[in-house]
């Protein structure tokens, strides 16, 4: 191995292993080509997750976390929602390939960079009710508790699935994360008791 290929090789695994995920433009401010890159993910030292995005073998699926964080960064007003809270917790098999973000419902679209992210508008307590901190990489992230993301999950049931919202919710009670008491809290703030109660009588 030369010099130059060991001096670019290590300083692309340093900024990886740093990052967590790396994105192409972090790459050329370091100084390291495009055509490095695809050499290390040739030889499988780099992992392609995305369109410019990279990350140390062994740890697909954390990259879900980062850019829960990442989100957080660039929309400050936004909560992570639905797929992306219900992934968090830990109360689905899906892998959602975007960020599910909760705004307010007179806010600017958000731009976050290459991060693709999947936008929902509400206001009043639909919008506050339910909130919790996350710590993610250094990120204060604001994330919807169990009860209120199931909830949610029923009431944009159109968008993400109603098998997803069931899902949600069976595993809810399952894993005791959240009451049924709970979940009727929030299904009432946002108004969809109706759909949500026969699901849960049905469960328990």
């Amino acid at each position: 191995m030369t010099e130059r290929y060991t001096s670019y090789h290590e300083r692309a695994l340093e900024l990886t292993r740093a990052r967590g995920i790396a994105r192409a433009r972090d790459y050329k401010a370091a100084g390291i080509t495009p055509a490095q890159v695809k050499r290390l993910t040739e030889t499988g030292e780099l992992v392609r997750l995305g369109r410019g995005l990279y990350q140390e073998p062994g740890r697909a699926g954390e990259h879900i976390a980062h850019d829960l964080a990442e989100a957080a960064r660039a929309v400050p007003n936004g909560v992570v929602s639905l797929i992306s809270a219900l992934r968090y917790h830990g109360l689905t098999t899906q892998l959602p390939h975007t960020v599910w973000m909760t705004i307010p419902q007179k806010a600017r679209t958000p731009k976050a960079g290459g991060l693709p992210l999947q936008i929902v508008r509400a206001s009043g307590d639909v919008l506050t009710a339910g909130i919790e901190r996350a710590w993610i990489e250094g990120v204060d992230v604001p994330i919807y508790g169990v009860a209120k993301t199931v909830a949610d999950c029923f009431k944009h049931r159109r968008r993400v699935g109603e098998d997803i919202a069931i899902e949600g919710l069976r595993e809810a009670l399952r894993q005791r994360k959240a009451s049924p008491g709970d979940i009727i809290h929030y299904a009432e703030i946002d108004r969809v008791v109706a759909r949500v109660r026969p699901c849960l009588m049905a469960l328990q």
